[in-house]
């Protein structure tokens, strides 16, 4: 079996590509390593194509657009026990990537460059990219998933071939290269560093990477990735926080010297309530359909949680929470009807009246959100069976 192969993306690179390769080839021959170099071309029209051929590389097609598409149709193409990756715009150095190859014949599963110890040279990384977004992305890297990379976003990485095809990965675009970390921090693959230098890229025509939009991607996919920190964390925190507030002012008024909490307060403490359990809700919805789609792995606290959380517990806790909100209700109306429906006292009713319709919200909430669970759970079964029918 063919140990490595060195794995460039390519989309109209002609100006680099040939650099690239041969500095690929030279590393092959001067370590003697049984390697390949391979050419992922994504629609190149500047004759990349045929640049490539001309210089010994290996080249597959891959049809679908974006720099994730690319990686994984050259992943699939790969001969190599070993695979490592990196831009073919002469922005890193193909001839030194013994580095790499050792800590993947120790073992490693993935292998990340690290250009801020290594060495970023002047004009080979944008100010926003060194200062601002790449700092703050490997920040939030580190935060959500517990990763102990410093550079989350290094295009030159090497990798376990198998390793990596068992983390199902899926993104098309440039957030590939956050999914492939993630899921790896995630999966507690032996992930490890080396130093890597940056270096001006040779190209004269402007990169792929987009500032703005590349970077939200990145970002939106490490929010989306991690539901504890966008939905569950927040939510369980203004859930309780509501509910104890809400239970408090829907009996009595409460002084702080010359601060009065009342019902003006018992109404954004009962949507506090509302808005903390829907994201609660949401945080098991988004894992859910990311488990099964394939963006998120496979958890033991989601499948114990859905075990638990049944339909049909669901639709009866929320049942009982609509009645309960719903005799509330008629509670108010009939001391309404004391006072043969005239003016009431609003510091007296709505102490009431909130409550009675917070309680009838969140059960209604909690039977959708029941119902949408089953489907997504019963459709996600389909779909995995599927393929053995």
């Amino acid at each position: 079996m063919t140990e490595l192969t060195i794995l460039m993306p390519c989309l109209d690179e002609a100006e680099t590509l040939a650099t690239c390769i041969g500095k690929a080839k030279r590393f092959l021959i001067e370590a003697d390593v049984d390697g390949e170099v391979l050419i992922a071309d994504n629609g190149s029209t500047d004759g990349s194509v045929q640049i490539a051929e001309d210089n010994g590389a290996k080249v597959v097609h891959v049809a679908d657009r974006g720099y994730g598409a690319a990686i994984l149709g050259g992943i699939d193409a790969a001969e190599g026990r070993y695979i490592i990756m990196g831009d073919a715009d002469d922005s890193y150095d193909f001839s030194a990537l013994l580095p790499f190859l050792m800590e993947l014949r120790a073992g490693a599963q993935l292998v990340m460059g690290n250009r801020f110890k290594g060495g970023i040279e002047p004009g080979a990384m944008p100010f926003l990219h060194r200062y601002v977004g790449n700092p703050v992305l490997s920040f939030v890297g580190r935060l959500f998933f517990g990763s102990k990379l410093g550079d989350f976003h290094c295009g030159l990485r090497g990798f376990n071939r198998d390793a990596i095809q068992s983390l199902r990965l899926v993104c098309p675009g440039m957030e590939f290269a956050s999914e492939m970390v993630v899921k790896a921090t995630l999966a507690s693959l032996d992930i490890r560093e080396v130093l890597t230098t940056l270096r001006p890229d040779g190209r004269t025509r402007a990169p792929h990477l987009n500032t703005w939009r590349d970077g939200w991607r990145h970002l939106r996919f490490l929010v989306m990735f991690s539901p504890r920190w966008m939905f569950l964390y927040p939510g369980a925190l203004m859930l309780m926080l509501g509910l104890a507030f809400s239970a408090i002012l829907a009996l009595t008024p409460v002084g702080i010297g010359a601060v009065v909490f009342d019902i003006q307060t018992l109404l954004y403490t009962s949507a506090m309530t509302i808005i903390g359990l829907q994201m609660l809700s949401l945080a098991l919805i988004v894992r859910l359909i990311g488990n099964r789609t394939g963006y998120l792995p496979d958890s033991m606290a989601l499948d114990t949680a859905m075990r638990w959380i049944t339909v049909e517990r669901g639709l009866i806790i929320g049942l009982l929470l609509t009645v309960a909100g719903a005799i509330w209700t008629v509670n108010a109306v009939l001391q309404w009807s004391d006072v043969d429906f005239s003016e009431l006292n609003p510091r007296i009713a709505m102490r009431s009246t909130i409550p009675a319709a917070t309680l009838v919200i969140i059960g209604v909430q909690t039977i959708v959100h029941a119902l949408l669970l089953g489907a997504i759970d019963t459709l996600g079964v389909t779909r995995q069976r599927a393929p053995g029918v």
